[in-house]
């Protein structure tokens, strides 16, 4: 039973893993519940659902310029202080909208500005944090360290909106997921604060920065097809198979005549894929000893795609939730893989802009999918929207292996780029 648990080796190890770890798994909470909020007021607002997918293409433009760039300063600034600058610059964020919401000045033009800024903060922030992890653990407990780090970001993607919608729900307003989100985020302040200075490694004066630096990085992934197929098929996963932004309306359709239970319905079905991931985290003690990694990540990944595909048939909260933890479970140890495999195979000098890229991939993908599920349900519906996008997922995914099949054969035990 011990094997099949996860592997808490990284947190007795390190300290410095430990509080960070702990400190996002908590600012996690906030975050998700800004995010159930600001989809809930978007739509409240406009009841539109390519509204609310338009949350996700403001997100995407600052994420792809301040990921990459982020990434570059992460190999060339102390990691550290980046994560503390990221930090303070998303409390500010949270704190903007409480006291727009509180004032009564809430429009939709100032939240698409506002979640494009904290996307910014998080596309700087994200790349140091992740580069961090190496440098406080070994090589060999990175998997469980990411196992671990997952199951830190599943709990306050599950907490997160189901607590959310339940206060916001028994409130009548979202400015109580903006006060938690402000508060939760003083854990990510202190963690960041108590850690040494991580500056990265090798010679500085080797080291060129701003974009020359981006583009040393780029030109680094070239070539480097098992870390470039890890990106493609999160990015099919994720543009197709990601329907969040439709669960206002999924949620208004299953509970017309109830807006309480419809806000309590947006946060269990945001919830319901972390909590698969939680649970998949908590079980995650054979990741470690998975060693076609390739493998794992493309099976994980048309399993996500089915289950999403059979969410869009549900008709009922509780099987819709449960299809959705299927989904989740699957991302999740999709995620620990690809995090594994671009930390193994990766040189620490150019670790910061390649979690860059990974950061755009990860936060970018669902920033489309947001606008794509949209955009599709606005000219059809938002069930067709769902099952055509998990359909979607799995043929683009299936045409990837067939193109790059090597990557099923990628061995944990000898990375290779």
């Amino acid at each position: 039973m011990a094997r099949l648990l996860a592997d808490l080796t990284p947190l007795r190890v390190s300290a410095d893993y430990r509080r960070i770890m702990l400190a996002h798994s908590v600012s996690n909470v906030g975050q998700q519940m800004t995010a159930v909020a600001v989809g809930i007021q978007t739509y409240a607002l406009t009841q539109s659902s390519f509204a609310v997918g338009l949350v996700g293409l403001f997100q995407l433009v600052p994420l792809i310029g301040f990921g990459l760039y982020g990434g570059a300063l992460s190999d060339t600034h102390d990691r550290r202080k980046l994560g503390l600058l990221a930090a303070v610059g998303l409390m500010v964020c949270s704190v903007v909208l409480l006291s727009t919401t509180m004032l009564g000045v809430a429009q939709v033009g100032l939240l698409y500005v506002v979640v494009a800024v904290q996307s910014a903060f998080f596309a700087i922030g994200n790349p140091a944090r992740q580069s961090i992890i190496p440098r406080l653990v070994g090589p060999e407990l990175l998997p469980a360290a990411n196992a671990l780090s997952m199951l830190a970001w599943g709990i306050g993607f599950s907490v997160g909106p189901l607590l959310g919608g339940v206060l916001i729900a028994a409130t009548g307003s979202v400015a109580v997921a903006y006060a938690v989100d402000v508060v939760a985020f003083s854990a990510v302040l202190y963690a960041m604060w108590r850690l040494r200075p991580v500056p990265p490694e090798g010679s500085a004066g080797s080291r060129r920065a701003g974009w020359a630096a981006v583009k040393d990085g780029l030109t680094f992934l070239r070539g480097k097809l098992n870390l470039q197929m890890s990106f493609y098929v999160d990015i099919a996963a994720m543009v197709f198979g990601m329907p969040r932004a439709l669960f206002p309306a999924i949620a208004a359709g299953m509970y017309p005549d109830d807006p309480r239970m419809a806000a309590t319905a947006v946060g269990v079905l945001s919830a319901a894929p972390a909590i698969g991931a939680v649970i998949s985290g908590v079980l995650s003690g054979p990741l470690g000893r998975v060693r076609r990694q390739g493998l794992a990540i493309v099976l994980a990944i048309m399993v996500w795609g089915g289950s999403i595909a059979l969410f869009g048939l549900a008709h009922w909260l509780p099987v819709a939730a449960v299809l959705l933890a299927i989904a989740g479970a699957a991302d999740n140890v999709s995620a620990v893989f690809r995090s594994t495999m671009l930390q193994a195979a990766t040189p620490d000098e150019y670790r910061g802009r390649l979690q860059g890229v990974f950061t755009v991939v990860v936060a970018g993908g669902p920033r489309l999918g947001d606008v794509e599920s949209g955009t599709v349900a606005a000219l059809t519906s938002e069930a067709f929207s769902v099952v055509s996008g998990g359909i979607a997922c799995i043929a683009v995914v299936g045409a990837l292996v067939a193109k790059f099949p090597g990557f099923l054969k990628y061995d944990g035990r000898h990375p290779v780029p």
